[in-house]
């Protein structure tokens, strides 16, 4: 029996791969992913387990098992055919819960375009789960949150990105083509700019972005499109500087990478350099212990393929992508244009929600009722559930690449919702008061994190800037290194800094300009871009920026000691204690700490120092004074005082 890793037992079992992690430490075999090797002993004592007829412990609540259960029970064989209700696809079947809550029970296969059977509201004992038909649709958009907790799996949204001339586009028309079927009319002929294909009875969805530029544009406008992210390395060039580049594009988004290592053809590919760079750039393989997935392909000759289209849905189901089709459509326009016949074009996808034909929409500031729904291959659709690709036409103007879609069920509604974000992007067009250094620093500090980009001229300049950067990391303030790189400052560095919207990113560059685009789009996104001629001075400037955010640290310096041999009340002023200084100096408005029978009573501040009758600013050894101590009054005869100053301990 041959070594087999974790997600091709799950296979062959027919169970989910994180129910047979949970089931492998059940029987003490510890696995740390999906990827890992199982020995021929351990395979046979998986299978042994599940031939007995045990079955997996699932990975989270069986609340969801057991409500499938119970919807599979409530279908006996029919009694009275003439009461099931017609099946359109205007209604709308949900199977509710004995509760207020009415939770609708969806199939658990992808939908599809036709129509689905209705479910016969006589066929399940009422009083248990009754049936409600809704034939009426929400007045409003449905706001849902970016993963939903109910509903039913949805095709996974990818993007591929990657270094020029590493095969992108190539791996993607390859993907593309054999999943077009030979004798199909037409084959690919719409451009749409994101297609879907099928594996294993499931669909993809795959956005054919030009690069991670357009990627982090979405992102800079507040769209998060992609759930995983395809990383394109060439076996025989290895990670180049736009592969870089692609690593914290994606990083940023904070989105699964699987790694497709592609020309394996190539007489000079190395797949082990190419992994051992990876791990320099934290992406660590999961066949080294690792969570980054990689793939070995070509697109030339489809070798590898069906195995990345494999782990692409085995990272889907792992990320437990869901929607709820049932509600009104929400999605992300990924591509726009004026065309002279058709109007104002727009390719979306659809997030969440199903969009229908004739459907009222607001994408942007453009509205609209839905004239056309085309699919990636030029079909009509009636509709499109979630994780299709769609282009669609009917809109008022042509909407700005990652913007939100969301249908409406009020025209008025959609008219108004549109000219109040025409405004909005009308005022977002006028110049920008861009942040002072100070108000940048607070709102890092507000944070925790800084967040920089570094770029400089040559790699020795970059790895001394990385070197400083690894330094000011501390467990107080992250200082967090998004990208370097040695060139110009350009618009995909800006475009990296814009959308990283929840934390202000400061742009470093060393001896290298900016260029003309990327300086206009700084100054429309408010991005902060620093340039040096000398690299000491951009050493000090990140000190600075760091140590600014960090809470001051000090450290305690002796200065004397002191004992109080008489006390004085007077008269709206208080206790004075008259002192002998035993060593050392006493100076006004230095720290004091009130030690009585060799134990700490009381600390705080000399708001009184006095040598006879006149005030005095230090007295030293083997001298009387008289001291008053700020809030304090209780000092008695006897006490040791001990007097010391606070000292700010530099951090770098």
């Amino acid at each position: 029996m041959a070594k087999k890793r974790v997600f091709e037992v799950a296979k062959e079992i027919g169970i989910a791969v994180k129910d047979l992690l949970v089931s492998l430490k059940n029987l003490g075999i510890e696995k740390s992913g999906n990827f890992s090797s199982l020995e021929d002993d351990e395979v046979a004592i998986v299978l042994k387990h599940f031939q007995k007829g045990q079955t997996p412990a699932p990975a989270k609540a069986a609340k969801s098992h057991s409500k499938t259960a119970s919807v599979e029970k409530a279908k006996p064989a029919q009694t009275d055919k003439s009461k099931a209700a017609p099946a359109t696809t205007q209604s709308r079947t949900a199977v509710a819960e004995p509760s207020p809550k009415k939770v609708a029970v969806q199939e658990r296969s992808a939908p599809s375009t036709k129509a689905a059977p209705a479910v016969n509201a006589t066929s399940a004992p009422v009083a248990e789960m009754p049936v409600e038909v809704r034939e009426e649709r929400p007045a409003a958009p449905a706001k849902r949150p970016e993963k939903p907790k109910h509903g039913v799996p949805r095709p996974p949204i990818v993007a591929v990105l990657g270094h020029v001339d590493h095969g992108k586009t190539s791996l993607l028309d390859k993907i593309r083509s054999a999943n077009v079927a030979g004798g199909e009319a037409g084959g690919i002929t719409q451009a749409i700019g994101a297609y879907q294909v099928d594996h294993q009875g499931k669909k993809i969805t795959f956005i054919d972005t030009p690069g991670h530029r357009a990627f982090t544009g979405m992102r800079a406008r507040g769209a998060q499109v992609t759930d995983i992210v395809i990383l394109v390395v060439a076996a025989d060039d290895g990670i180049m500087e736009q592969t870089v580049e692609a690593i914290s594009h994606a990083k940023a988004a904070q989105v699964p990478i699987i790694v497709a290592i592609n020309k394996i053809d190539k007489p000079g590919a190395d797949l082990m350099r190419v992994k051992q760079q990876l791990t320099e750039r934290e992406l660590m393989p999961e066949e080294w212990g690792g969570s980054t997935i990689t793939v070995g392909v070509s697109a030339l000759t489809g070798e590898g393929i069906p195995e990345l289209l494999e782990m692409i849905l085995l990272v889907a189901e792992l990320e437990e992508l869901k929607a709820d089709p049932s509600i009104r459509a929400e999605g992300v326009v990924i591509e726009s244009y004026l065309d002279s016949s058709r109007g104002p074009v727009a390719t979306a996808i659809i997030k969440n929600g199903t969009l229908h034909d004739r459907d009222i929409v607001v994408a942007g500031s453009a509205h609209g009722r839905i004239r056309a729904l085309l699919d990636d291959r030029g079909r009509r659709l009636t509709e499109a559930p979630p994780g299709s690709p769609v282009l669609m036409m009917g809109l008022s103007d042509v909407p700005a690449v990652g913007v939100s879609l969301e249908a409406y069920d009020n025209p008025g509604a959609a008219r108004k919702t549109a000219d109040t974000r025409k405004d909005e992007e009308r005022k977002a067009r006028r110049p920008k008061a861009r942040l002072t250094w100070d108000e940048l620093m607070a709102h890092a500090e507000q944070k925790g994190v800084l967040k920089v980009i570094l770029k400089a001229d040559s790699v020795g300049s970059l790895e001394a800037l990385q070197h400083e950067v690894q330094r000011l990391d501390t467990d107080e303030i992250s200082l967090e290194l998004l990208l370097s790189g040695v060139g110009n400052v350009g618009e995909s560095d800006v475009l990296l800094a814009a959308s990283s919207a929840e934390d202000d990113v400061i742009i470093f560059g060393f001896r290298v300009p900016i260029e003309a685009q990327a300086r206009e789009l700084a100054d429309r996104e408010q991005v902060t871009v620093r340039t040096y001629d000398i690299i000491y001075e951009l050493i000090d400037d990140l000190k600075k920026a760091h140590r600014n955010l960090m809470a001051p640290r000090y450290e305690e310096v002796a200065l004397g000691v002191v004992e109080v041999r008489n006390t004085f009340k007077i008269p709206r002023v208080g206790t004075v204690a008259g002192c002998y200084v035993r060593d050392g100096i006493v100076r006004r408005n230095s720290q004091v700490r009130v030690n009585r029978n060799n134990q700490k009573v009381f600390e705080g501040r000399i708001e009184t120092l006095r040598r006879f009758e006149e005030d005095a600013k230090e007295v030293g050894k083997d001298k009387e004074c008289g001291i008053k101590i700020e809030g304090y009054d209780d000092v008695r005869v006897g006490d040791v005082l001990e007097i010391f100053t606070l000292k700010e301990v530099e951090r770098f």
